[in-house]
């Protein structure tokens, strides 16, 4: 029989000192990136205008930087550090990304476009409310931003929106100083062509005629009245469903395919409908009691926009982003 071998390796023993040492280490680091979690959160989503896919990105940030955790030198601060480690994450996922598909209808423009409840964004705020300001969380400059390349919306976001120096920027990008202002001049120029017109004039936090709006919305969803709601529409309101490729125009049409789900024979049943605020803009969360059920079930989650007290563009989500807004299964 032959017989084993004796040559093991041998680990180096770990004195209680030494454990107690690292568990500090690990402790400490992951206080450290959780503190920045929400923030980093948004700027994942920011650059990626998908909701679900910015929370896999700070988990992969999170990881990445454990895994990095002994280059971490200190020559930026820790919080640059994770930044860093964020943007060159999102940067490897739009890469990823698939060419989008040509089509002959009117499409929506980013159909992976997601919501982000309010909540988690005033988590996020912290002590820098700039940081989530609405002129940079609303759906509208999400979508004008997807329009950038890649390292042009990170420069833009960087610059613009966290407010970053160019230097700075630019040691994050591995990139010269003059590549990143020429970067964001031609950024400035693609986002303000993707733009709404007149944007600059919309209010900066909920007014009470956008309030009075949602309101009316609601009222109109459970009362099932087609033409109340037709009174809150502008003549060329927008109606999209992201992730479906199809983009209604017109407040006619949108009457139109709105009333069948209402009344009639092939109508949803009673509605019931919860106000509530997705990139700092009004939403509401629909539910149907459908003939035969006992409670009212999730159908949909629209976010207005509103310019001059009428709804200028209602983007539908499905019932799946519920569980973000902390939305009850059933009423």
């Amino acid at each position: 029989m032959r017989r084993a071998s004796r040559h093991v390796t041998v680990q180096p023993r770990r004195t209680a000192m030494s454990e107690v040492s690292t568990m500090t280490v690990d402790v400490d680091f992951t206080r450290g990136v959780e503190k920045h979690r929400h923030e980093l959160r948004v700027h994942c989503y920011r650059l990626l205008g998908s909701f679900d896919e910015a929370e896999d990105l700070v988990q992969e940030t999170f990881l990445r930087a454990w895994r990095g955790r002994d280059t971490f030198e200190g020559r930026s601060s820790f919080r640059a550090w994770l930044y860093r480690i964020a943007t060159n994450a999102c940067l490897d996922a739009i890469a990823r990304r698939p060419a989008p598909t040509p089509t002959d209808t009117p499409a929506v423009e980013v159909p992976w476009i997601q919501p982000y409840p309010d909540a988690l964004l005033d988590q996020a705020a912290g002590p820098d409310a700039e940081a989530v300001a609405r002129e940079t969380i609303e759906l509208a400059y999400l979508v004008a931003l997807q329009h950038l390349p890649a390292k042009q919306r990170a420069v833009l976001v960087l610059r613009d929106v966290l407010g970053w120096p160019a230097t700075e920027t630019a040691a994050l990008l591995d990139d010269t100083v003059p590549a990143v202002n020429s970067a964001l001049q031609r950024a400035r120029g693609t986002l303000r062509k993707h733009l709404p017109e007149r944007r600059a004039e919309w209010s900066t936090e909920a007014s009470a005629r956008e309030k009075a709006v949602l309101r009316r919305f609601v009222e109109a969803t459970e009362s099932c009245d087609p033409a109340a709601l037709a009174a809150v529409l502008r003549e060329d309101a927008v109606w999209s469903m992201p992730p479906q490729p199809e983009l209604y125009r017109g407040r006619d049409t949108l009457i139109e395919l709105w009333t069948p789900i209402m009344v009639g024979p092939e109508a949803f049943g009673e509605w019931r409908a919860l106000p509530v605020w997705a990139n700092r803009q009004p939403a509401v969360a629909g539910y149907a009691k459908r003939p035969g059920r006992d409670v009212y079930e999730p159908v949909a989650l629209d976010v207005l926009r509103v310019e001059d007290g009428v709804i200028t563009e209602v983007t539908t989500f499905p019932s799946a982003v519920f569980a973000w807004f902390d939305l009850p299964a059933t009423l």
